[in-house]
């Protein structure tokens, strides 16, 4: 009889001190992580799929574009629109993908993942891409991505992941912290780009932790330090959960999908819609890796 098939695919425990977290072979997704029992990052059962992008990793490119269309090297391209309600090709092409691990499996404070991007419509283009997760029993979790080029043309590229901070209670009593320059303003139809704005006297500064109540976010952040934090705190308990990223861009998301369970802290290496205008694009050319970190704590 042959062995039932998860959701998510193959389960790969990964321990160190109070942290414990599960790694899966569907998207080389992070199935949840913990500390002493409490969630760190919202997590999903082993018997569901991924819903509302938790845990996911986002290759080769992060959040939308529009339409689907871009240009690249004078070649239009036609992506599949996976988000049909708004006519967007959304969260790249690697979520629902099995993923191999690629460690030996000896150290249960890491697990390595790998798989091959084969070119398809709309993304013509070869990349061996790795997930690297390593845990610390003082610093946390540390997720490296790397991207290569393994094909014969230049390759556009970009990266996001979609964990959700958590502290066990709904997001609105909580107080959230980050730093950023400006956010960038979306149409409410479709949330394709409009500008970027001020953050510094919006309803989206942060900058002195305050509590996040009924707001509703769904916007891209720039104009971030070179190495960025983000920090939700229950101000009843002081438990806090925070994330630290290098990343150009991140996406701020409060959870309506989830009932506002968690808060969404996206790294992005570009913003939505980069493969239309090149903003922070990444180009790879044959043989060209890119390589991106992020980080977890209590």
């Amino acid at each position: 009889m042959s062995r039932q098939v998860l959701p998510s695919g193959e389960q790969w425990t990964i321990r160190a001190g109070e942290y414990l977290g599960t790694v899966v072979s569907v998207g080389g997704g992070l199935r949840g992580l913990s500390y002493g029992g409490r969630e760190v990052l919202l997590g999903y059962g082993e018997d569901e799929a991924a819903h509302a992008g938790i845990g996911q990793h986002l290759f080769p490119w992060p959040n939308r574009i529009t339409d689907g269309k871009y240009t690249f090297r004078g070649v239009d391209q036609q992506l599949y629109l996976t988000e049909p309600d708004r006519q967007n090709a959304i969260h790249g092409l690697t979520r629902w993908t099995n993923w191999d691990r690629a460690d030996d499996g000896t150290d249960q404070s890491v697990v390595v993942v790998a798989h091959r991007l084969h070119g398809q419509p709309g993304y013509p283009h070869q990349l061996d891409l790795r997930l690297e997760y390593h845990l610390d029993a003082e610093r946390g979790l540390t997720v490296t991505a790397r991207a290569k080029n393994v094909g014969a043309d230049d390759a556009p590229y970009g990266y996001g992941t979609h964990p959700y901070l958590t502290v066990g209670r709904k997001i609105d009593e909580c107080e959230l912290e980050f730093t950023a320059a400006e956010w960038l303003e979306v149409t409410p139809d479709r949330l394709s780009p409009v500008g970027l704005a001020p953050v510094g006297g919006s309803q989206y500064d942060f900058g002195q932790a305050k509590k996040v109540q009924d707001l509703e976010i769904d916007n891209a952040f720039t104009g971030l330090p070179d190495s960025w934090e983000v920090r939700l705190t229950d101000p009843d308990t002081g438990n806090t959960a925070r994330l630290r990223g290098d990343t150009r861009w991140m996406q701020l998301y409060t959870g309506s999908a989830i009932g506002r369970a968690g808060l969404a802290v996206e790294p992005m290496t570009c913003p939505p819609d980069a493969f239309k205008t090149g903003d922070d694009l990444v180009v790879l050319k044959p043989g060209d890796e890119h390589t991106t970190s992020f980080s977890v704590s209590i």
